[in-house]
């Protein structure tokens, strides 16, 4: 290692030497390096295997020393980032940039029409009510007021059939813990029903707006300590009666993993109960209200995911049951045995990633090579129409109703902002309903390439590579490349407002479709989870390196940025592949994968990862865990950890802990060049809800750091 550390110093060197220039230029205060971190060695034998853990102390955030430990790394970051040269003007664009704001594809309730909309400095998005598809927008309640510093979000939102009454949901601080409330649509007036503990709410509103079904989490002393954040029940709620007793409806006696949602048919005597086991299994369970019959489960068992919705009695299914990417069945009213389902869209080529029935069709929703498709069919399965998309690029939500000719979507790319349209059921046309604004910026100005490159096993892996017209290829571009790979998510092309403050100053942005995520199936998240992860971390390898072959870049102009199952795939880049890289910024991770399942919401992400608790999982955990392969003397990228204190999935304790060890054992720990630095945001989870300051204070410092690290000039 020694040899390959001075022959990454020579390649560096002439980066080294403008970083240094950089550096002179920060102010000489204290302190000069980060905190001296205490050992508190903790040995303990795992599955036969002794682990050594010198910083599990860190592990309890309400700890006096761990307070004051961080309160030291924030002084060190902030000594270090606050003084960068160009600091001012890149906080000044990235105002301008996130002051592009959002917008929500509508949800239906009867006359009314709710929607979010997000403009300027505002620090959260609006819900406005509209009444009547070309009526006046009303803003029914804004977020902003409900906080000075913008720190208590809107989570969700769910309308009654007939619109009278809207439940939302608002949590502080990111924690997502959401409170639900209780507004009338036509007066504003806030209902007196209050729900906590409602977080990621499953709604199924009774037609006549007399009550909902509703899924909620116990509350402290209802289970044994620990068990909290898990434990999601249904239950339903009658206007106007104690939540206290509301009766349950589902859920007890179950594994506390299962995350059941609701939806009602068009009818209201159907109750789809769907039950997400981990991210590859689904039940689906059906209950007849108007019968009065307990829950009835209608799907096999088997290992695959299921989706529904029932109309006029028939049940609609989507699934990769035998069926890696997807495909339809259909089960006529009352008989739902799985021998009896008929399958109506067989999957294709492209992945069927969800569909609903809205005013009496099918409107399904497709992803090929990592870009979104619409297509409308009929009722049996056949092809009406396929539903034009402006660009290659994304659909981000969908909305319709069964009694409604109408269906409402999200669309934008890396180039088009956020564009809600409108399709009508009964002209087939399609009309642009609202749009977000980008004066800012010239979308025409840049271009997007998609390109495939060569994983170690020979898989071949699409990216997509994002940068302004004209670029030259010479091999030394400010390059950052991003990924995730995991959970069956699709990184799809998205318009990033702070990629634009990269790409102005000439940087290429980069992003990956590895193995884990949904972008081809089934077959392509089982590749990238469990026992195949390194597949992921193999990926994101060979893009850099595709990135680097073919002149973009090189390792001395190559970052790469990654969060929460994205933030374990940085650090596994910086353990794996320290020479890769120049720098990386690892948000919100998960890096200590032996004992990541012991906090906060992570037990649910077992049936993905594995846990140490199994011994042959543990191998393969143990294998990769970024925490545990530190080696002392490296010389690795300057990093930048970022974490949050009130984060409820990923715990902070994983930031903390790599952060010291990396500072006590890399070879550049105390560098002033190449720092290993922890960022902790104050009064922010993970992610969900983050008011705009707090996101352009965070940008500010990310890329001070990326581009005082790969030499860009503001």
């Amino acid at each position: 290692m020694g040899v390959g550390v001075r022959l990454i110093l020579i390649v560096f060197s002439l980066m080294v030497f403008a970083a240094v220039v950089y550096a002179s230029d920060v102010k000489s205060s204290s302190p000069t390096g980060p905190p001296k971190t205490e050992k508190r060695p903790l040995e303990e034998t795992v599955q036969g295997v002794k682990i050594l853990d010198n910083y599990r102390w860190l592990e309890d955030g309400n700890s006096p020393d761990t307070q004051k430990w961080v309160a030291e790394e924030m002084a060190y970051t902030q000594s270090v980032l606050d003084p960068l040269p160009g600091r001012e003007a890149i906080h000044k664009r990235l105002t301008e940039l996130l002051s592009i704001g959002s917008i929500s594809q509508p949800e239906i309730g009867g006359k009314y029409y709710f929607y979010t909309r997000r403009e300027g400095m505002q620090n959260q998005p609006v819900l406005y009510v509209r009444e009547g598809v070309e009526g006046k927008d009303r803003v029914l309640l804004d977020p902003n007021q409900l906080a000075a510093d913008g720190t208590i979000a809107l989570d969700w939102y769910h309308a009654s059939e007939n619109g009278k009454y809207l439940a939302y949901g608002t949590s502080p601080s990111g924690s997502e813990m959401s409170t639900l409330h209780i507004l009338e649509t036509k007066t504003g007036k806030a209902l007196p029903d209050t729900i906590e503990r409602t977080r990621a709410c499953s709604i199924a509103w009774m037609h006549d707006g007399s009550g909902f079904y509703y899924t909620r989490y116990p509350t402290k002393g209802d289970v044994p300590e620990g068990q909290e954040m898990y434990n999601r029940h249904v239950f339903y709620h009658e206007l106007g009666t104690d939540p206290a007793t509301d009766a349950p409806i589902f859920g007890e006696g179950r594994d506390p993993e299962d995350w059941p949602s609701v939806s009602l048919d068009n009818d209201g005597r159907l109750l789809l109960i769907s039950v997400s086991q981990g991210w590859t299994k689904t039940e689906l369970f059906l209950m007849d209200l108007k019968a009065g019959t307990p829950p009835t489960r209608i799907t096999t068992g088997k290992n695959f995911l299921y989706s529904g919705s029932v109309y006029n009695g028939r049940l609609y299914i989507v699934t990769n049951e035998d069926a890696p990417r997807y495909r339809m069945f259909m089960a006529e009213a009352g008989n739902y045995e799985r021998d009896d389902w008929q399958e109506i869209i067989p999957q294709t080529e492209a992945v069927l990633q969800g569909a609903a029935v809205w005013g009496g069709k099918i409107f399904a929703q497709y992803e090929q090579n990592a870009s979104s498709q619409l297509r409308l069919f009929d009722l049996e399965g056949k092809v009406i129409s396929d539903i034009h998309l402006p660009a290659l690029g994304t659909v981000f939500g969908s909305e319709g109703k069964w009694n409604h000719d109408e269906i409402f979507y999200g669309f934008l790319s890396f180039t088009v902002p956020p564009t809600v349209y409108r399709y009508d059921l009964k002209t087939g046309s399609t009309s642009l309903w609202a749009k977000v604004d980008a004066p800012s910026i010239d979308p025409s100005a840049y271009e997007v390439q998609q390109e495939w490159y060569h994983s170690k096993d020979g898989t071949k892996v699409p990216m997509f590579v994002v940068y302004k017209k004209g670029l030259k290829k010479d091999g030394r571009n400010p390059t950052l490349l991003t990924g995730y790979g995991g959970f069956n998510i699709s990184m799809l092309p998205s318009f990033s407002r702070a990629a634009y403050l990269w790409m102005e100053h000439g940087g290429i942005y980069a992003v990956a479709n590895l193995r884990g995520g949904a972008e081809f199936g089934e077959d392509w998240h089982r590749a990238g989870m469990l026992d195949k992860k390194q597949n992921v971390f193999d990926d994101m390898i060979a893009g850099a390196e595709h990135l680097i072959a073919e002149k973009y870049t090189d390792k001395d102009h190559l970052a790469i940025q990654g969060g929460s199952n994205g933030g374990l795939l940085m650090g596994a880049m910086i353990t794996q592949r320290p020479d890769l890289f120049r720098a990386v910024v690892c948000q919100v991770p998960l890096l200590d994968m032996l004992r990541y399942q012991n906090f906060q919401i992570a037990k649910l992400w077992i049936p993905e990862y594995g846990s140490s608790d199994n011994a042959e999982q543990f191998k393969w955990l143990y294998a990769y865990s970024p925490y545990h392969h530190v080696k002392a003397g490296t010389e690795y990228p300057a990093v930048l950890f970022m974490t949050a204190d009130t984060d409820t999935r990923v715990d902070p304790m994983h930031a903390k802990k790599m952060a010291a060890l990396m500072q006590d054992e890399a070879e550049n720990g105390k560098s002033k060049t190449r720092p290993i630095l922890l960022r902790i945001e104050a009064k922010a989870g993970h992610g969900a809800g983050k008011p705009v300051t707090k996101q352009i204070e965070e940008f500010t410092d990310v890329y001070s750091f990326l581009f005082w690290q790969l030499g860009v000039k503001e």
